[in-house]
């Protein structure tokens, strides 16, 4: 579905992505991260055609995003940080617009309209001013529209920045209906359990270059399944084991303030990368 070889951007001494490769398969719910700065949003600006590459190629279900642009368009849907809807038209009417920009006959609007409120739950309030919807009923206008086109490829990111938990969770499940409907989902997040429970794989960035690549599970095995917390001379650290009867091994006879657990996600994050992955903002929309 995605292939990007030998990626490549430079902002003058700035390498911000360095030598890519990375290949995402049909209907695949694809997690990327990185610290703030690594290249997740320059690489997501060349999917989306909206920066060129310094060099190297990315190709969108067989279409060259440099030489195609046109035609990726209508391969991709694209869903920024940022609520980009008219607050003063109805959900329905940003819909319209959304469409007609993509040469979607009116008929053909309503028709698919219909389709995503059965996916959406905004079916009571399309009619609405999009000005008055929630941060959340914002978010799934955005999908929505993302999806109008029917695009085989979703691309999201940071999809529930700012979102409370029983929202950000809502869309979960969305993500998770809408990978099953037959699309492919590429996404950026600063929340690390979203990419643990979302993700089939995970690519992790730093400095430009993709460092680690897998499942989750993978990932975390890649470590060991048991994390134990030290915190002593030191400094706070954590040791990874494969059972926890090495775990207890380790700490046999240890004077240490420990805490012994399953690892996460976040762990293999910081191992690599030397930095935790933080939103942005705790700050909920309303």
């Amino acid at each position: 579905m995605v292939k990007i070889k030998n990626l490549t951007k430079r902002y003058q001494n700035i390498i911000a992505v360095n030598n890519l490769n990375l290949e995402i398969k049909k209907q695949e719910i694809f997690g990327f991260l990185g610290p703030n700065g690594a290249g997740k949003t320059t690489t997501i600006r060349i999917l989306s055609t909206l920066t060129l590459p310094t060099s190297g190629h990315v190709y969108i279900n067989g279409y060259d995003v440099v030489k195609n642009p046109i035609r990726v368009k209508k391969e991709i849907g694209v869903i920024h940080q940022t609520h980009n809807i008219d607050p003063e038209l109805t959900g329905f009417e940003n819909l319209v617009i959304h469409g007609l920009l993509f040469k979607m006959k009116i008929s053909e609007i309503k028709r698919k309209t219909e389709e995503l409120l059965e996916l959406i739950d905004l079916k009571k309030d399309i009619n609405r001013p999009a000005g008055k919807y929630s941060g959340g009923m914002r978010r799934q206008l955005i999908i929505a529209r993302a999806l109008l086109h029917n695009p085989n490829l979703l691309i999201m990111d940071e999809p529930t920045a700012g979102l409370d938990v029983y929202t950000r969770r809502k869309i979960w499940r969305l993500i998770k209906r809408i990978r099953n409907e037959g699309s492919t989902v590429f996404f950026t997040t600063h929340y690390i359990e979203e990419a643990e429970y979302l993700s089939d794989r995970v690519g992790i960035i730093d400095k430009g270059k993709l460092i680690a690549l897998g499942s989750p599970v993978e990932l975390i095995n890649n470590f060991g399944k048991v994390a134990v917390d030290i915190e002593d001379f030191q400094g706070p650290r954590i040791e990874f084991f494969n059972t926890r009867e090495d775990a207890a091994k380790f700490l046999s006879g240890i004077d240490k303030n420990a805490i012994v657990r399953t690892t996460n996600l976040e762990d293999v994050f910081i191992k690599l990368t030397g930095k935790r992955v933080n939103p942005k903002s705790d700050q909920k929309e309303q």
